[in-house]
């Protein structure tokens, strides 16, 4: 069983989204000493006292990981430091995306020009 897992929608395809991966594997990697290789669309990591895998597909993405008993207590920086690297990357993706796919910014109020009561 899993000490952390996380899924995710993505609309960034599956070509995209192993990028963001790449990426992703890349910074924590490097971050908490992990290696690992692609097996098909799901790139397995280890280290001593961990073991991991992120599966991607075209619209979504999950990400495994079992901790050793000495890591367990550190799941919860690991887990934020994965999640903000998810956020990271996935939202720096999806500001890329095509101006037609972005949704319409909110327009701003207008300043009222009535007097206010009482002074």
């Amino acid at each position: 069983m899993a000490d952390i897992e996380i899924r995710r929608a993505h609309h960034l395809g599956l070509k995209a989204a192993r990028a963001a991966a790449d990426k992703m594997a890349d910074h924590l990697g490097k971050k908490f000493s992990l290696s690992g290789d692609w097996d098909g669309n799901t790139y397995k990591f280890e280290r001593t006292g961990l073991t991991g895998s992120l599966a991607i597909s075209e619209k979504d993405l999950l990400l495994s990981v079992t901790l050793g008993f000495l890591l367990r207590t550190m799941k919860p920086s690991i887990e934020m430091a994965v999640r903000q690297e998810l956020d990271k990357l996935f939202a720096e993706k999806a500001s890329a995306r095509p101006a037609a796919e972005k949704a319409e910014p909110a327009k701003p109020k207008k300043a009222s020009t009535r007097p206010k009561k009482g002074g």
